[in-house]
């Protein structure tokens, strides 16, 4: 069994200059765990594959296309491939979000 911890997991180089964390990266899955500070955001962008979030802590809005939505803790939303999306934090507290695409992308566009 293979185990990741979230906190043992060093902080990635990101063009959003925000704290992810590798948690797993196949070809089949890559999935990061991403945390925005209040204020902070993820900048618009698109991938090559389908995306889901899931809110882990906090309420985030999530941007997908023309449609945003504050979300709480233990909800799941899905990005189809090529659509712009992005996430931001307005909360006074952390926000915690699971990002997973499938398959492992090759490239993503920041726009």
């Amino acid at each position: 069994m293979k185990v990741t911890k979230y906190q043992k997991q060093a902080i990635k180089d990101n063009p959003h200059k925000i704290d992810v964390r590798e948690m797993y990266n196949k070809e089949s899955a890559q999935a990061m765990l991403i945390s925005l500070k209040p204020g902070e955001s993820l900048k618009p962008h698109k991938t090559p594959v389908d995306v889901f979030f899931f809110v882990v802590e906090g309420k985030p809005t999530i941007y997908i296309g023309n449609e945003s939505e504050v979300c709480e803790a233990d909800t799941l939303v899905e990005s189809p491939a090529e659509i712009v999306h992005y996430i931001s934090n307005s909360s006074d507290s952390l926000a915690r979000i699971l990002v997973v695409k499938a398959p492992r992308p090759v490239s993503t566009k920041i726009l």
